[in-house]
């Protein structure tokens, strides 16, 4: 099938990464694929959670939000405690990203808080938080490592990387990484979190009045890692540079 924007059925979005974005925080990227526009920060605090005190661990945590001007019509802000379950969802779906690939010993009694700020949403946007959190985290803690600020110098808090892309069913094809338009009326619609050395996290797939079958799904899983392996490159020669 011929894809509304020209795309082949396993090509991502145009990726765009510029960083430094913001001066404050640490870790700076404002994160584009396609439309779908991300501002990724990461800082750093010395001090951990309270139930995490004295155990010698750091914290990896996440925020996200979508601003009011990112989607049509306006999104009402989150007030207060009062954050609706997708965002509360998808925050704790980049936290356990992020976890993954950081050894909590190596990071020492500091937390890092990384938020993803949804400037503009066309599809995919907790995928391209995903993408873009991890290099927010990179450069916060690299600042750690020049500042002498880890507790061994000899032990790297990260692990491995970590990226995410989308994937789903549409007029029973396999597509990757779906805008909004195709996302609106995908049949299979799936999120795939996975390391840079290709084990995954996370996998949240959900048959939209639909089901799917083994086939299918490996098919999903089968595109969904060769997106991620290019997402994991070009992050990779990002953080070269």
């Amino acid at each position: 099938m011929t894809r509304h924007d020209g795309r082949l059925a396993d090509q991502l979005r145009p990726i765009s990464v510029q960083r430094g974005f913001t001066r404050h925080a640490e870790g700076s990227y404002l994160y584009s694929s396609g439309n779908t526009i991300v501002l990724c920060t990461a800082s750093i605090e010395p001090r951990v959670p309270p139930w995490l005190e004295g155990k010698g661990k750091g914290w990896v945590t996440a925020e996200y939000n979508m601003l009011p001007g990112s989607t049509r019509p306006r999104k009402p802000r989150d007030r207060g405690a009062k954050i609706d379950g997708r965002t509360t969802e998808i925050q704790r779906l980049i936290g356990r990203s992020l976890r993954a690939i950081v050894d909590l010993t190596a990071l020492g009694e500091q937390m890092i808080t990384v938020d993803c700020d949804v400037l503009q949403a066309d599809g995919g946007t907790r995928t391209a938080s995903i993408t873009g959190a991890y290099l927010a985290l990179h450069d916060a803690i690299e600042s750690l490592r020049q500042q002498d600020l880890l507790p061994n110098a000899d032990a790297a808090p990260i692990i491995d990387s970590v990226a995410a892309v989308s994937v789903g069913l549409v007029d029973g094809v396999a597509l990757l990484d779906l805008d909004y338009q195709e996302d609106l009326v995908a049949a299979v619609d799936m999120n795939v979190v996975m390391t840079g050395k290709g084990r995954f996290v996370e996998v949240q797939g959900t048959g939209e009045e639909a089901t799917f079958s083994e086939d299918e799904l490996h098919a999903l899983l089968g595109l969904a890692r060769g997106g991620i392996k290019s997402l994991s490159e070009l992050q990779q020669h990002e953080l070269s540079r």
